[in-house]
């Protein structure tokens, strides 16, 4: 681990070695998006495309999935999804494929789990099956002291379920890899998550959607700061708990999390829509509150999108005077996967299918996503 200088003695040549690396900063733009009739988003730009790394990944991540148990096509699914190349984009201060398959594995995992258990009807999600089998991915993640008699079957059940196998062997590999700070802060962002999709659930169980305010205070602890919890453990170093945890840094983090989980929403309007129970959506849910088109609520998202990205530019060009290298080298990962997500989304096969189209940018396949 790199030694923390987060003070105001001692900074020397490494303060310096921290301003030459923003010296080179790749900055942000605005790109089109969709059928290219919004407003452009604005974004950081992509820092690295690396298509044999990706294929790499997603190789020996395939590989894992099939140990896990998934087979048939969700397998052939997953297989499709490239969530290697997600890793490839969006940490790019990373070319050890192993490091970058934890993000591959739990990001893989997440998904999996939101598709079978909380998100999709055609998958077997239910809303009322939903806490109990969050309850057990919380035990796969972060496992529960041995209690008697009673382990056995809690065992065999986490053997039997492949999301709940791969939640565990993705925790595990962040854990020969990264600190036990790091694996539990994973863990509890990771169920902080939980608790939002809980919330979603209630409101399609109920029919009693959410005004959007109150779904995006919901969305922000269900964003891709979740993801983003891995960048310095794929990236081969730690942020110390004074820093991460500091309101300056920890709000940077949300920023940029939510920016992104936007992104996601725009691009996944109309399968959100088509669910037989209605999924929540950002732009959903301003069109209802305000009885409007959905070329209206997307307006409307794209600029809370845009500004968020600017407060999250501003936060981090405040930050700089901070002389700790991980924070700096953190906070420029926030940026790269915010860019990341944006390429990963907007050159997906799963969107390009539907009525939003990203005009062609490079050919190159893409992960699934939401």
């Amino acid at each position: 681990m790199t030694d923390i200088l987060f003070g105001p003695s001692g900074l020397g040549t490494s303060a310096a070695r921290v301003m030459s690396q923003l010296s080179h900063d790749p900055g942000y733009v605005e790109r089109e998006w969709g059928d290219g009739t919004a407003p452009p988003l604005y974004v950081p730009v992509v820092e690295r495309v690396n298509e044999p790394l990706a294929e790499e990944v997603d190789r020996r991540l395939v590989s894992w999935a099939r140990e896990c148990g998934f087979e048939g096509g969700n397998l052939e699914l997953l297989g499709k999804a490239w969530f290697g190349k997600l890793a490839m984009l969006a940490h790019p201060d990373s070319d050890d494929p192993d490091h970058l398959l934890i993000a591959a594995q739990l990001n893989a995992a997440w998904w999996a789990a939101d598709d079978l258990y909380a998100d999709d009807s055609e998958m077997g999600a239910t809303p009322t099956a939903l806490p109990p089998r969050l309850a057990l991915a919380m035990a796969a993640m972060d496992p529960v002291p041995h209690a008697g008699e009673f382990t056995a079957d809690l065992d065999a059940t986490l053997r039997s379920d492949p999301v709940l196998v791969a939640l565990r062997s993705g925790m595990e590999h962040i854990a020969q890899l990264g600190t036990a700070a790091q694996v539990q802060r994973v863990n509890y962002s990771t169920f902080a998550m939980f608790v939002s999709w809980n919330a979603y659930a209630a409101w399609r169980y109920t029919g009693d959607y959410p005004s959007a305010w109150e779904y995006l205070a919901a969305r922000q602890h269900d964003s891709f700061y979740t993801s983003m919890t891995l960048v310095d453990v794929v990236g081969g170093y730690e942020v110390p708990a004074s820093i991460y945890y500091d309101p300056r840094v920890r709000e940077a983090a949300f920023r940029a999390g939510t920016a992104t989980v936007l992104v996601n929403d725009l691009h996944s309007v109309e399968k959100d829509a088509a669910d037989e129970t209605p999924v929540c959506n950002m732009v959903l849910q301003i069109a209802a509150d305000r009885d409007c088109s959905i070329q209206e609520a997307t307006e409307v998202t794209v600029e809370l999108h845009n500004s968020i990205v600017r407060d999250f530019e501003a936060g981090h060009r405040a930050l700089q005077s901070i002389p700790s290298l991980e924070l700096q080298r953190f906070l420029r990962g926030l940026r790269a996967w915010m860019g990341g997500g944006y390429e990963w989304h907007a050159t997906n096969p799963r969107y390009k299918s539907s009525a939003q189209q990203e005009p062609q940018q490079e050919e190159q396949p893409a992960p699934s996503a939401d």
